[in-house]
């Protein structure tokens, strides 16, 4: 049975979607964007802010959800430009631990909503 995520310590969706969705032992959280959910802002200009806020959102969800980083399985980084990837880099890796990352595809798109430099998305085993 699909059970829908939410919670306020994370954005509110911009559009006709869940924060995340769990079912059949896995939770499958949205594509998160930069968005500081206590004033609905970005948190940062820079591409390291707006990883760290995106990852803290995601963080949220799968608190919200019973799941954490230790479960991640995949996650998708998208980028508004690949000459982000190592700054974006640095900063995930403080949200997962060496031995035990999760699978990852990072790409580079044409835009993201409200012009954000990065969004992420992951899949996660529940608790």
């Amino acid at each position: 049975m699909k059970k829908i995520i939410s919670t306020t310590n994370a954005p509110a969706a911009i559009g006709p979607y869940s924060q995340g969705t769990a079912g059949a032992g896995l939770v499958f959280v949205s594509g998160q964007l930069p968005i500081n959910p206590e004033n609905e802002q970005f948190a940062s200009n820079e591409i390291e802010g707006q990883t760290k806020q995106s990852l803290k959102n995601l963080q949220e969800i799968l608190k919200a959800s019973g799941s954490s980083f230790d479960n991640v399985l995949k996650t998708t980084v998208y980028l508004k430009s690949m000459d982000d990837f190592a700054a974006m880099n640095k900063v995930y890796s403080d949200f997962f631990k060496e031995g035990s990352y999760p699978a990852r595809s990072a790409v580079e798109v044409g835009r993201l909503p409200k012009d954000a430099l990065v969004e992420i998305e992951a899949i996660a085993l529940l608790d």
